[in-house]
C-alpha cells in the first residue's frame, strides 16, 4: 500500500468555503449532516476575525487539499496548563489509509508540545473505525466521563425559564 507524506498549510480567510466543505463532508461521514448550521460568514469571523477561537491546517497531497484538522485550546485546572482540543480531523475517502490522518495527528501533537499543552483530547463516535488507530497511538477512552451539551436553543430557553 502506498504512503503519502503530505505537506501542510495553515488556513487563511480565503479558505473559509473549503473549510466549510470539509466540515460538511465530515458531518455526512458521521451521519450528522443535518446538524451543520455553520456558514462561511460565521466561520470566517470565528477563525480569522478579531477574536480567533480555533485554528485550521490543511494536508496537501497531489497538489490539492485532501484533509484538514481544526483545533482550539482549552484549559485543565488539574494540570494547570492549556490543552489542545481536536474538534475535527478529516481526510477525503480516496486518501484514507495512506498516512494522511496519521500525519495530521502528528502535526497536532507537535503543536500541542510546542505550546506546552498538558494534554490533547478529542471525541470519537463509538462506531468510528479510527478508534483502533487512536488506541495504537496510545490514546485511551475516557469512559468514566459523560458528555453533556446545552444547544444554543437550550441556552436561550434556560435564561427565560423559572429554573
Amino acid at each position: 500500500m502506498r504512503k503519502i507524506v503530505p505537506e501542510f498549510r495553515q488556513a487563511s480567510r480565503e479558505d473559509t468555503p473549503l473549510i466549510l466543505q470539509f466540515i460538511k463532508e465530515l458531518a455526512e461521514y458521521e451521519k450528522l449532516g443535518h446538524e451543520v448550521t455553520a456558514t462561511t460568514e460565521v466561520l470566517g469571523e470565528s477563525l480569522f476575525g478579531a477574536r480567533r477561537v480555533a485554528e485550521v491546517v490543511f494536508a496537501i497531497a497531489d497538489g490539492r487539499e485532501v484533509g484538514f484538522a481544526l483545533w482550539f485550546h482549552n484549559f485543565s485546572t488539574f494540570v494547570g496548563r492549556p490543552g489542545l482540543y481536536l474538534e475535527d480531523l478529516y481526510v477525503k475517502p480516496e486518501y484514507r489509509k495512506l498516512g494522511i490522518g496519521k500525519a495530521l495527528m502528528e502535526y497536532c501533537i507537535k503543536v500541542a508540545l510546542e505550546r506546552d499543552c498538558g494534554r490533547m483530547e478529542w471525541w470519537v463516535l463509538r462506531w468510528n473505525p479510527a478508534i483502533k488507530f487512536y488506541e495504537q497511538m496510545g490514546a485511551v477512552p475516557m469512559d468514566e466521563w459523560v458528555v453533556y451539551r446545552l444547544t444554543e436553543r437550550k441556552l436561550r430557553e434556560y435564561l427565560i425559564s423559572d429554573i
